[in-house]
This record gives C-alpha cells, sequence and structure tokens, in this order.
C-alpha cells in the first residue's frame, strides 16, 4: 500500500553504498514504506554524518528527534533526518544510547544541529558530547524532569509562572476553583443522584431558582405558548404626546393625528393662530428667480 509521504527517488543501489561507506559502523539497514533507516555506532556518528555529505550527497539534516523506549536496556534513540535534493532522497539515521552515555555532538558537520540536541536534551534528557550550548531551550532553567519520556507524570499539584515581582520564573501550588481532579466519567444521559457543581444554577432542582432550561411542557401550554407567538403586535405608540410636539407645522400636525396603519390613534389637532408673515407666505406663490447676468458683458 502506497504511503502519503511525498513521492521520493528511488535508490536500489543504496544498500550496496552504504555497506561499502560504513563499514562496521553500519549495524542494521531497514527499507519500508519506500523510506530508508539506518542504525549505527553511536561513537560514530560524527564520521558516519561527514561520509554521508561528502560521499552520497546528504546535503540537509533536517531534523533530530528522540524516542523512548523504557523497557531496552538503551532506552532512547537519537533519530536524525537526512535530505539529498540532487538525488530527492531522504535518509533517516538512527542511533540509541541511555540516561548516563553521551551522544557525540554534530555541530561541527551541520551547525543547525546545536538547537535540535538541545531540543533532545530539554525533552528526553539525552546527552550530547561536545554540544557548544547544551541548555535547556523548551521549559524554564528551573524545570524537573523531561516532559517527553514515558515516564513523566501527566498530572501533578504544582505549576509554574512568571513572577512580575521576582523577575523569574516560580513553582506555586495549583489552585483550582473546582476540584477538577476528580471527574465523574457517568453517562450524561442516566445523570448523577447528586448536584453537580453549576446544576444549582439551572433550575427545577430545588436548590436555587436560578434561570435555565426550561422543564418539558404540556400539549395545553405548547398550544398556549404557539398562539402568543401568533398573535399580532399590539399598536406602536405614537412618539409625542401631542400632535403640536411635531414641530414640523400645522399640516405635520393634522397628518399626524390621523390613525396609523398598525392601529394607533392620536388626538385630533388643533389649528393655531398663524401670524400675519406666515398667511402672506402661504398665499404667496414661489417665484423663479431668473438667472443673472455677467458683469462684464458677454464673454
Amino acid at each position: 500500500m502506497a504511503h502519503p509521504a511525498p513521492l521520493v527517488a528511488p535508490q536500489p543501489a543504496l544498500a550496496d553504498a552504504l555497506k561499502k561507506l560504513l563499514g562496521t559502523d553500519l549495524l542494521a539497514h531497514v527499507f519500508t514504506v519506500d523510506e530508508d533507516s539506518i542504525t549505527v555506532e553511536r561513537d560514530a556518528i560524527a564520521g558516519v554524518m561527514i561520509a554521508l555529505r561528502d560521499n552520497l550527497e546528504y546535503q540537509q539534516m533536517m531534523e533530530i528527534a528522540g524516542v523512548d523506549y523504557p523497557d531496552r536496556a538503551e532506552r532512547f534513540e537519537v533519530v536524525y533526518h537526512l535530505l539529498s535534493v540532487t538525488r530527492n532522497h531522504r535518509l533517516r539515521v538512527r542511533v540509541s544510547t541511555d540516561e548516563a552515555t553521551p551522544v557525540p555532538t554534530i555541530v561541527p558537520v551541520w551547525p543547525n544541529a546545536g538547537w535540535l540536541e538541545r531540543e533532545v536534551f530539554d525533552m528526553y534528557g539525552v546527552l550530547f558530547a561536545g554540544n557548544p550550548d547544551l541548555r535547556r531551550i523548551l521549559t524554564d532553567y528551573g524545570f524537573q524532569g523531561h516532559p517527553q519520556r514515558k515516564d513523566f507524570p501527566l498530572t501533578g499539584y504544582t505549576e509554574l509562572r512568571y513572577s512580575e515581582e521576582d523577575k523569574r520564573v516560580v513553582y506555586e501550588p495549583v489552585k483550582l476553583a473546582q476540584d477538577f481532579r476528580n471527574f465523574d466519567f457517568m453517562s450524561p444521559w442516566e445523570g448523577a443522584d447528586y448536584v453537580l457543581p453549576g446544576d444549582e444554577k439551572a433550575g427545577g432542582t430545588g436548590e436555587a431558582p436560578g434561570k435555565g432550561a426550561p422543564t418539558p411542557m404540556t400539549a395545553a401550554e405548547v398550544k398556549k405558548a404557539d398562539d402568543q407567538a401568533k398573535a399580532s403586535p399590539p399598536p406602536t405608540p405614537k412618539t409625542t404626546e401631542k400632535p403640536e410636539q411635531t414641530g414640523a407645522g400645522a399640516k405635520a400636525n393634522l397628518k399626524a393625528a390621523k390613525t396609523s396603519r398598525d392601529g394607533a390613534s392620536a388626538k385630533p389637532a388643533t389649528r393655531t393662530a398663524k401670524t400675519p408673515a406666515t398667511t402672506k407666505a402661504d398665499k404667496a406663490p414661489a417665484k423663479p428667480r431668473a438667472p443673472r447676468k455677467p458683469k462684464g458683458g458677454d464673454a
């Protein structure tokens, strides 16, 4: 069955080339799902990398990963992923070690291995002899243990945070608002015999009056709720108490006094006395103004 990884060019002569090049430093060669993996001597890893780079054209070291097998005598594996750009091929190189035995660094061969070796050291505790700056890189300086080991505890009772007062990372007991460590794995459809935290606010349990999901309704209650939903809305009230408060004049007051479409009605508007200027303006027809002539004559 084909694997979903990007296609690489097959290298049928790679096995013989590796045996001839590495000799006794080559411990195993496995070819599966179109990928080549070799296991080499731990102390010879630096020389093996130089030979693979200079003779078999593996120009780039893409990644260094760690693997933990607690049942083995040498429980850790350091896995190097190499890429040949010219041959379009990838090679996986493995070495095994334990907690006390260091692995020779390959920083002189590929400088980018410095940070990658620090990650493996931080997560698994593997030592790299000759690394110029072997410090933790993903956890803080005072962190205890190595998180990606199989025997690392998944839960704890201490937490770490950065303290602005102390200007450093501090460890403190875990403070939780509720006891999240004791989970109830009972099926939610069956329900518990006791009140779960937060349910007392949902209503219907008798512990508190809060607002929550409604209780099942009877058929009569459902019909009553539907009738209320289908009923027409009440008339829209006027925004002013009196028609005279519209401020738009007598014509607008008369229009505001009429019954609106939704049934709202207002008191009949009363005519207000007009001033002589208002009466004259209403009787006088609007005359269009003649265009002005330019002062300088025809242009």
